[in-house]
């Protein structure tokens, strides 16, 4: 869960009244907020760096707030509070507007068609009038971080660039060249880089070094111009010194670039509905005009709203309360979610704002009228239905040959349920076809590509991993192996697999064919070839029932 960390005086201020340190995180829960640390700025670096380096740092008592990963709306003071505001029914939840200037006095984005293999996808728009303070900044700032760390993966699906408008004239064009051909002076610098001296000059820095593999390895870096060739940024590692933004501006003007475009839209939602309240027309937001390499145009943001219909049946049913149609819509409208009760009390009409992308379900609504109502207000009930637990027999199975192996002299083993393509097919003198393996869509690394087809490769990765513990390494391991299976509704199915493995400098395959020989006579299976087990020899492939290597350094048994 993102933490936010708010000045607890601020904060107060904002809200209209004060609180005590109980009463705010009684608040907060209510709310479905967790407060998790009050402190101070001075106690922070003093834990992390020392009392010395501590002195003259601020004393303003900050409240941490622990925030549900998917409000993004609740990352800054502003939208936190806001939502605390509309929650406590102090204030409705405000209306965003987005004002399509006139025709030829707007911002324009043209993208150009080079991007497409690097980042594709780009949004804008204008926050215009608006007045900072140095607390607004920061805030604003601060948001930004908080949204890259979080829904922008480390703005490997998005980053964000912010830049005062009046230092430069659109259009603005978002293209990529060759990093030799790109050249501005970076952020708070003083001279100007080229692109590559910029990936260098930023490899030691303790916070940008970490977006670097993003581009590095591209052809073309991406980069957005103005009209007289200034640039604003190049995403996503940093912003033109041209454009910053201070206390001082007035006009910002906000593009979003990624690999994501909902991502990117979402994000540009939140930053220019959480900071326009702070604009001149309150909650407004300019839009600006985006043209794609087809030629097709785009308005931004597109602060949509949209209504879902929930049966109040089903709210009560799935909550565990007996609340009237009007009394959950009321609930709801606390929770930004504009209610009324339509259709006779049969449905509630809710209206999602630009601000909620986490409601994508109507499971999501009942979770916000829970939180509502109040989960300590919810009535303790004894179930209608009494069931007797009780472990699977597959489970108990596979519990009780766990202790017999153990008392073999067997160590248990727990690897990983994802490998790499290379660790079930190559490795194993197998073609990938033939495995029937369950392929991850977009894997995060070539080390985990797939589900295992087999417990082979895991225990083998063990053993390589403990080369230095002395012989002879016994292990063993019982779990889940997934191969594809069309007959069922997900398209794959679990079996569970027993694998040892009998690793020492001599031949041991008579260790490995007693362990066998025990195993099945605790499952009872008889040792012939007609209704028992037979012991075969292979060629070396996976599906083996036992094998003795002909190195002599292990055996292994699946």
């Amino acid at each position: 869960m993102p933490t936010v960390s708010v000045k607890r005086d601020l904060l107060f201020q904002a809200l209209g009244r004060t609180y005590t340190d109980e009463e705010f995180n009684e608040l907060c829960f209510e709310f479905g907020l967790e407060l998790d640390e009050i402190t101070s700025e001075k106690d922070i670096i003093s834990k992390e760096k020392g009392e010395e380096k501590a002195k003259g740092a601020s004393d303003t008592v900050l409240y941490k707030i622990d925030v549900p990963a998917n409000r993004y709306d609740l990352l800054c003071l502003e939208g936190l509070v806001r939502g605390l505001q509309v929650f406590k029914e102090r204030i409705n939840l405000p209306r965003y507007e987005k004002i399509i200037p006139a025709q030829g006095e707007g911002q324009k984005l043209i993208i150009t068609e080079e991007t497409v293999q690097v980042r594709p996808h780009a949004v804008a728009a204008v926050l215009r009038n608006i007045t900072f303070t140095k607390e607004r900044y920061d805030s604003f700032i601060d948001l930004q971080e908080k949204l890259h760390q979080n829904i922008c993966r480390r703005r490997a699906l998005v980053a964000i660039g912010t830049h005062d408008l009046d230092t430069i004239s659109g259009p603005f064009t978002y293209t990529a060249k060759a990093p030799s051909e790109i050249k501005f002076k970076p952020l708070n610098q003083l001279q100007e880089y080229t692109a590559s001296q910029i990936m260098d000059l930023y490899r030691t820095d303790s916070h940008l070094r970490h977006y670097l593999h993003l581009i590095e390895n591209k052809p073309l870096y991406p980069v957005i111009y103005d009209s007289n060739g200034v640039v604003l940024s190049m995403p996503p590692i940093i912003n033109g010194d041209h454009t910053k933004i201070s206390v001082n501006t007035r006009n910002v003007f906000i593009e979003c670039t990624g690999t994501d475009i909902t991502k990117a839209k979402i994000v540009l939602d939140i930053i220019v509905t959480m900071f326009s309240e702070y604009c001149e027309k309150p909650f407004s937001v300019e839009a600006a005009e985006v043209v794609y390499p087809n030629g097709k145009t785009h308005i931004y943001p597109e602060l949509a709203y949209r209504k879902e219909k929930v049966k109040p049946e089903l709210i009560n049913k799935k909550i565990g309360i007996s609340e009237t149609p009007s009394s959950l819509a009321k609930l709801l409208t606390r929770m930004c979610l504009k209610s009324h009760v339509i259709g006779n009390g049969n449905n509630i009409e809710i209206e999602i704002p630009p601000t909620r992308a986490d409601i994508i379900h109507a499971c999501d609504i009942v979770e916000d009228a829970a939180i509502a109502y109040g989960y300590n207000n919810i009535q303790m009930t004894i179930p209608k239905t009494y069931t007797i637990a009780n472990q699977l027999p597959l489970n108990k199975l596979t519990e009780l040959l766990r202790l017999d192996l153990a008392a073999a002299g067997f160590t248990e083993a727990l690897t990983f349920a994802l490998c790499s393509q290379e660790d079930i097919a190559d490795k194993l003198g197998m073609d990938i076809s033939a495995t029937k393996a369950v392929r991850i869509a977009n894997p995060k690394t070539a080390e985990f590509q797939v589900a295992r087809t087999t417990l082979l490769p895991g225990l083998l990765k063990t053993i390589a991993a403990n080369r230095k513990m002395p012989l002879p390494l016994k292990l063993f391991e019982i779990s889940d192996i997934v191969v594809k299976d069309p007959n069922t509704d997900v398209g794959a199915r679990n079996y569970r697999h027993f694998c040892a493995v009998y690793y020492n400098k001599s031949p041991g395959f008579e260790i490995i064919h007693g362990l066998l020989d025990r195993v099945m006579q605790l499952l009872e299976v008889p040792p012939n070839e007609e209704n028992g087990y037979t012991i075969k020899a292979t060629e070396g492939k996976e599906d083996r029932a036992a094998v003795s290597a002909d190195d002599g350094l292990r055996s292994i048994a699946e």
